[in-house]
């Protein structure tokens, strides 16, 4: 995984799409922290992050980017509630990130056939590739 900016640049986008409806719910707090120390981020740096933005960096190969999608459409439906301000967020960031909008549709319609909507990580690499073939 990339630089240490790129991790925090991560972090930061997922911090600000959790802030979406204006909150942050326990849940997403810890499941946002699991991502952090995942990403070898500390807890102290985390803290930080929640009160300023990281600047943004650019993940740079597909790959990456597919996989950030994969976390926040997980920290979507951490708390069990899809809104449709949520939705429409994701989806912006997955068109600001370039993955192909006919497969991002395709993700959040097949979410809901997963228990607690969570696409396993095999099926969303295979609507990806689907696109790009």
């Amino acid at each position: 995984m990339g630089t240490y900016e790129e991790k925090l640049s991560i972090l930061s986008q997922m911090i600000a799409f959790a802030r979406v409806d204006y909150s942050l719910k326990d849940s997403e707090y810890d499941f946002l922290l699991g991502v952090a120390t995942n990403l070898g981020v500390d807890k102290s740096t985390f803290d930080v992050l929640l009160k300023e933005k990281s600047p943004k960096v650019v993940l740079k190969s597909q790959a990456e980017r597919i996989v950030q999608f994969h976390r926040l459409l997980l920290l979507m439906n951490i708390d069990q509630e899809q809104h449709e301000k949520e939705i429409r967020t994701l989806h912006n960031i997955g068109l600001s990130m370039g993955l192909p909008p006919s497969a991002i549709m395709q993700v959040l319609e097949v979410m809901h056939n997963y228990p607690n909507k969570v696409v396993p990580p095999d099926v969303l690499i295979n609507i990806f590739k689907a696109h790009y073939n």
